[in-house]
């Protein structure tokens, strides 16, 4: 049995950091992990040019505690009137390292999100004349279908399309969910990346309704049956080269979470590598887990690798119960349970 592990240093290739007391609260644990983050820009109101990405660059890196070695890497919140000339250029400059499509009222604050693909055509060419990668919630919004078949259902009408029509765009499927999406995924190495949460390689939609409703394990996309849990577990531990970390951390207020509209997000920046090691060492995958949560996303981004390491050990730690944010807390996923693996210091 392995007690240590030491690995390239980890970036996390999907994070929402929050603003205001919340981005103060919650920046540092995800600065301790990892080198790099890919930041979401869905705030209110959303990141869709360069000097608000700038400027929400700046506070992330003011809420840091002091000798951090963090980069974030900003992304541009896609609108249906979004500039392509305003994409361009802060690509070029090293301000946007990719753009997000959040399809309207798919989630948390995107209610400015994209309507129609057909709305976003002139930025996608850019995209791809550029190499610039498209991020995608991957779900569509019509009332008429389940929700828990949004995901396979976004596949079929919305990303094969784009695909045959942009052949040169570079995609990443985020926090895929699905049988359907894994191999889809695994069926498309060259053209898309996956990235995958903690939560839904651990919990399946019962751990929603155990006992009671359990606000704590909802996000979106919400978990779903064990089978395509599995299915989704199977293809990261396999190690797939295009798959790769993106924790999804998504902090909110536990009276936002405790409430008549309980908000979606599970926040797990505090022992995320932890976590994931844990379904690494289950699945006797451990040898695949730097890949994952070290190289896989740089070489998909055309990034250089990081410098340094992170050693885990084998010692267990309690998961903090609540994570203190200002006037109020939050709770972290699998809070006030005993995980296997702790990072070293």
């Amino acid at each position: 049995m392995r007690d240590r592990l030491t690995i390239r240093r980890p970036d996390d290739w999907h994070v929402h950091l929050r603003d205001g007391a919340m981005l103060a609260a919650v920046a540092a644990p995800t600065a301790r992990q990892f080198a790099r983050a890919i930041v979401m820009p869905n705030l209110s109101p959303p990141v869709t040019d360069v000097a608000a990405a700038q400027s929400y660059r700046a506070r992330i890196l003011a809420a840091l505690p002091e000798g951090h070695d963090f980069t974030p890497l900003m992304t541009c919140y896609l609108t249906d009137a979004t500039d392509p000339a305003e994409v361009r250029r802060g690509f070029e400059l090293g301000v946007f390292t990719a753009c997000k499509l959040y399809p309207a009222h798919a989630t948390t604050n995107s209610a400015h999100g994209v309507t129609s693909i057909a709305h976003i055509r002139p930025v996608l060419e850019v995209m791809q004349a550029i190499g610039m990668p498209l991020l995608v919630h991957g779900e569509v919004t019509d009332p008429a279908i389940d929700i828990f078949d949004r995901e396979a259902v976004f596949i079929e009408r919305v990303l094969v399309p784009l695909l045959a029509d942009l052949p040169a765009l570079k995609v990443v499927l985020e926090h895929i969910t699905t049988a359907e999406a894994a191999a889809f995924v695994l069926a498309h190495p060259d053209r898309i990346g996956a990235t995958v949460t903690p939560q839904h390689l651990i919990i399946n939609r019962n751990a929603i309704f155990a006992g009671g409703l359990r606000p704590h394990a909802y996000c979106l996309p919400v978990a779903k049956r064990e089978t395509h849990r599995v299915a989704v577990r199977k293809a990261v531990t396999g190690g797939a080269p295009n798959i790769f970390l993106g924790t999804d951390t998504a902090p909110h207020m536990v009276e936002a979470k405790i409430s008549a509209c309980g908000c979606a997000g599970i926040f797990s920046a505090p022992t995320a590598l932890e976590l994931y090691l844990e379904v690494f060492e289950e699945d006797d995958a451990i040898d695949r887990f730097e890949a994952f949560a070290s190289e896989n996303g740089a070489r998909f981004y055309g990034l250089p690798l990081n410098d340094g390491t992170v050693t885990l050990e084998r010692v267990a730690q309690e998961v903090p119960a609540v994570w203190d944010a200002g006037d109020s807390h939050v709770v972290p996923f699998r809070a006030g349970e005993t995980l296997r693996w702790r990072m070293a210091a």
